[in-house]
């Protein structure tokens, strides 16, 4: 499951960051696709970025004196939450490719979670209500403008992806490199060593948009359910999972990334994600008896 679900990463991440001269010349595309935005966590300001990233717009239309674009920015979000739930963190999100392969390293120790584990994954919540709602819509300049707060100040896709290529590329920015730089990449260094030991840290305590499609887990079309006549509570699918999530109490629990692991290694097939479908068959059957 996993060598599909790369396959699945590599090629969104691809088509996600595809202009190559971007990345030559050091120059950030500004084609019309930028008004659009993707699922996943991608940088606007990456070189190769095609479209916009919904975080990083959420900020922008929040920011701005209209605030129109953010109907859109909410309404994709409750779109995607609704159809894929945080499928996208686990199959489409580039930033999660990254923190999958540094996972792979095999020689360092790995833990399951860190200590405060039950407290700090409350965390990527007050991240998206503060650095990308309040301090957008409230904080702003002499011009009435906001900032994007959780990228300039926080988002490690950003420094890895836009941060490090422009300031190699581009010796003018090498020249005015400040502390706001240098924290971005102590940050994003930070991350990257918890990634080899910790399955991804920043997907379960810092990613604002994995908290979105999080509470959309349990309703979006695409969710997992329990056969209670198969399941005998082995445990295999909690062991499998890299997040420690008890997949026999809570199929689609706001950590869940969809991975399909836990399907996988089921021994009874008690595990599906056929909710949708058997709904529509169970209402389509109590028609049927009203008939």
């Amino acid at each position: 499951m996993d060598k599909k679900r790369h396959i699945a990463q590599f090629c969104a991440a691809a088509l996600s960051n595809g202009y190559l001269k971007g990345f030559y010349y050091g120059k950030i595309f500004t084609g019309p696709s930028k008004g659009i935005c993707l699922p996943g966590l991608n940088c606007y300001s990456c070189p190769g970025a095609l479209c916009a990233c919904p975080i990083g717009a959420m900020q922008a239309t929040l920011g701005s004196s209209g605030h129109k674009s953010a109907f859109y920015v909410g309404g994709f979000l409750i779109i995607i939450g609704a159809l894929m739930g945080r499928l996208v963190c686990g199959w489409l999100c580039p930033f999660g490719l990254v923190q999958d392969l540094l996972h792979k390293i095999s020689f360092v120790k790995k833990i399951r979670r860190l200590p405060g584990d039950r407290w700090l994954k409350w965390l990527r919540y007050l991240i998206l209500a503060l650095f990308v709602i309040l301090l957008p819509l409230l904080v702003l300049d002499i011009t009435g403008q906001g900032k994007p707060w959780f990228c300039e100040y926080i988002c490690p896709a950003g420094t890895l992806e836009a941060g490090i290529p422009l300031v190699l590329l581009d010796k003018g920015l090498r020249s005015v490199i400040g502390w706001l730089y240098v924290w971005k990449v102590a940050l994003l260094a930070m991350i990257i060593l918890l990634s080899v030991i910790v399955y991804r840290p920043f997907c379960r305590y810092l990613c604002p948009l994995g908290a979105i499609y999080g509470l959309f887990n349990p309703i979006s079309i695409y969710r997992y359910e329990i056969d209670s006549n198969k399941c005998v509570k082995c445990g295999q699918c909690q062991d499998t999972c890299k997040l420690n999530i008890k997949v026999y109490e809570k199929p689609n629990s706001l950590e869940c990334i969809k991975c399909g692991n836990c399907k996988k290694v089921c021994p009874n097939g008690a595990i599906t994600n056929e909710a949708i479908i058997n709904g529509l068959k169970n209402r389509k059957e109590e028609d049927d008896r009203r008939i």
